[in-house]
């Protein structure tokens, strides 16, 4: 079924703890229109844009008091939904798991239509090869030998995070909170801790193979063999795909925070909304700014202009920050106080596009016909 907006619209789908809304304006990024709310009442903390294929597919991971977490599917952008109001993602029996909550849903890639991964908790991988109608469990991670001793973080034991390698389809990165950075260079079959110089303060060992509470990894595909991670405390980089990483907490008020977006187009820009701490989860001295890099990390610089800048008690989640692909890529932030703040200049200039939705978990972007 084509999709409802002409080529070039672009789309912010924003999932919230009460629904999920798609926000869609022009090229032009100027007036903004919200449809909404998709799953009233029922908390949204995955969305996806899937035009692979010859399809415009959008994905939802929905959690309802009632059924719990599943996976719908729209072909229309939203106007209908398919898909089971109950676990399209279920775990073997015999691993005596049963599924929380879907945290991530990554399509694979562009030749490969068929191809979707979802992280989920508790922390698991699962690959679908029908475009998100059914699903299974990558059996590499879900025995790992490290899986007894992952412990959950705040949020529970999610694997919310996940990194493809452009060049080499058998690589990949995963991210657990609080197990760390995972990577397999076997297309899945086996995964190895790769969290050398990454610091876990709660632990004894502040640097342990692994138990690490990462809450983001990002990178470019210019640049496939950097990475880029905000931890529980710290500010990563890594040059080779996560064997060691080194900090780069230069100058930013506070290496607490969630969430991490990279630049579309540039692969030494990289975009974070520091958190003031773990014990008082609101931006620093309640003034709302996203810190950008432009050098890979040497060196951050506070983007405030349309950002409230006074009494900003916001908290910004570890997948509510995006960017959409056009020419001068722009930026979205979706916070729990139900806003979403926008940028149509790569961050130099903000404004605010919803301003009374409910708490945001998650933002996600398309470029309608990009593909």
């Amino acid at each position: 079924m084509p999709t409802r907006h002409p080529p070039g619209t672009v789309l912010v789908l924003v999932g919230t703890t009460k629904g999920a809304f798609i926000l869609s304006s022009s090229a032009e990024r100027g007036e903004w229109t919200v449809d909404g709310p998709h799953f009233p009442g029922q908390s949204v903390y995955a969305v996806a844009y899937d035009e692979r294929g010859g399809r415009t597919r959008t994905l939802m991971a929905s959690w309802s008091n009632h059924w719990g977490s599943t996976i719908r599917l729209s072909d229309d952008d939203g106007a209908t939904w398919t898909g089971p109001e109950r676990q399209a993602v279920r775990f073997p029996e015999s691993s005596g798991l049963a599924l929380a909550q879907v945290w991530q849903i990554a399509p694979g890639y562009a030749d490969e239509p068929g191809v979707v991964w979802a992280g989920v908790e508790p922390a698991a991988l699962f690959k679908s090869s029908d475009g998100g109608e059914s699903w299974a469990a990558v059996d590499g991670l879900l025995q790992h030998e490290h899986r007894p001793r992952w412990m959950p973080g705040g949020g529970g034991l999610c694997l919310h995070t996940i990194v493809r390698d452009p060049v080499n389809r058998d690589r990949m990165g995963i991210a657990i909170s609080t197990a760390g950075f995972y990577r397999t260079d076997d297309g899945g079959a086996t995964w190895q801790a790769r969290n050398q110089g990454v610091r876990a303060v709660f632990l004894p060992n502040k640097y342990p193979e692994f138990g690490q509470c990462v809450h983001k990894v990002v990178s470019h595909p210019a640049r496939p063999e950097r990475l880029f991670l905000q931890n529980h405390w710290g500010l990563y980089r890594s040059d080779n795909w996560g064997d060691d990483w080194q900090d780069i907490a230069n100058g930013v008020p506070s290496d607490f925070g969630f969430a991490m977006q990279m630049h579309p187009h540039d692969p030494d820009t990289v975009y974070i909304v520091p958190i003031q701490s773990d014990e008082f989860r609101v931006v620093p001295d309640a003034r709302m700014r996203v810190y950008r890099t432009r050098d890979a990390g040497a060196s951050w610089h506070a983007l405030t202009d349309g950002l409230p800048q006074h009494d900003a008690f916001e908290c910004v989640l570890r997948d509510a920050m995006a960017a959409d692909a056009c020419e001068r890529a722009g930026l979205y932030v979706g916070t729990r106080g139900g806003k979403v703040f926008a940028s149509a200049d790569e961050g130099d200039s903000w404004r605010t596009i919803a301003d009374a939705l409910p708490p945001v978990c998650c933002v996600k972007t398309a470029v309608v016909g990009a593909r």
